[in-house]
């Protein structure tokens, strides 16, 4: 099991949990009774799982120098030389091609979407990651693919209201990354990541909290909104925001108070305070919607 562990460090499985975002779909668009649009969303965030590790792999290659410097990460398989560079390649290689056929399976707008996030974390490994701003763009765009591929790819039509709202959701834990990371490097970040040369602390606040603000705002209008009458006929959703409200706070005083934030993954299923937030949003949202 040990001979296993470097590999399965490097390929974070932890960090599936994102895929998360591609039952948004499923979950607001009462499809739930469908098995086999169950079934192909779950194939979706499968593929998708398998594809970002894949991605993480491909990234750890591309920094493995600079992950030498970073506190943390330098004990990741490839920084710390436990994982050869051919044994990453062939195991990247294995993930993204399962990716593809378990896309496949379910139906090509799955496919082209996947095709379409590949290429997308390929420019950032190669050079987007180092452009500010647009670094954390290309990380919301993440998520907000695995969406689409919840939504459009298995033939759900997706709320304006919930894609914004994920939008800003994912800003903030990007920016939230970012922050956490300057924190972590103590003025040395441009050593681990260029581009937190272009950052700051002041800047980084800032578009935490608009990007704080906008989720919050969002996803209460959705929940008031003539669009969610119609479709769940309720608009007691607004009951939900509370904790939606605390998630996002909690993990402001993470960022700000106990070092967290730099893996919004771990965070989610480390903290006991987030957990029970997402438990208690989600236990109150299947309760409204059924």
């Amino acid at each position: 099991m040990n001979g296993l562990k470097p590999y399965l460090k490097l390929l974070r499985p932890h960090q599936w949990v994102k895929s998360g975002f591609v039952f948004v779909g499923l979950l607001f668009g009462h499809a739930w009774h469908n098995a086999l649009l169950v079934q192909n969303v779950f194939l979706a965030a499968a593929a998708f799982a398998l594809a970002a590790s894949a991605v993480y792999v491909l990234n750890d290659l591309a920094d493995r120098e600079r992950d030498r410097e970073h506190p943390e990460k330098c004990h990741r398989p490839l920084a710390a030389g436990t994982v050869s560079v051919t044994q990453a390649l062939l195991l990247a290689g294995a993930c993204m091609v399962s990716a593809l056929v378990l896309a496949q399976a379910v139906s090509v707008s799955v496919l082209a979407i996947l095709v379409v996030y590949a290429f997308l974390n390929v420019a950032y490994s190669m050079g987007l990651k180092h452009v500010v701003l647009l670094d954390v763009f290309i990380i919301s765009a993440g998520f907000m693919l695995r969406i689409l591929a919840g939504t459009l790819g298995v033939g759900i039509v997706p709320s304006h209201w919930l894609l914004l709202c994920g939008l800003m959701l994912t800003l903030f834990l990007g920016f939230a990354k970012r922050r956490a990371e300057l924190n972590a490097m103590e003025g040395r970040g441009g050593a681990h990541r260029k581009v937190l040369d272009d950052y700051d602390p002041a800047l980084l606040d800032k578009l935490i909290g608009i990007s704080a603000t906008g989720t919050i705002v969002s996803y209460s209008l959705y929940t008031v909104s003539a669009e969610t009458l119609a479709m769940h006929g309720t608009t007691n959703l607004i009951y939900s925001v509370p904790f939606v409200v605390y998630g996002i706070f909690r993990y402001l005083f993470l960022l700000h108070r106990r070092g967290g934030g730099g893996d919004p993954a771990a965070v989610l299923l480390r903290d006991a305070h987030l957990i029970a937030a997402f438990s208690g949003w989600l236990a109150t949202v299947l309760l409204l919607l059924a």
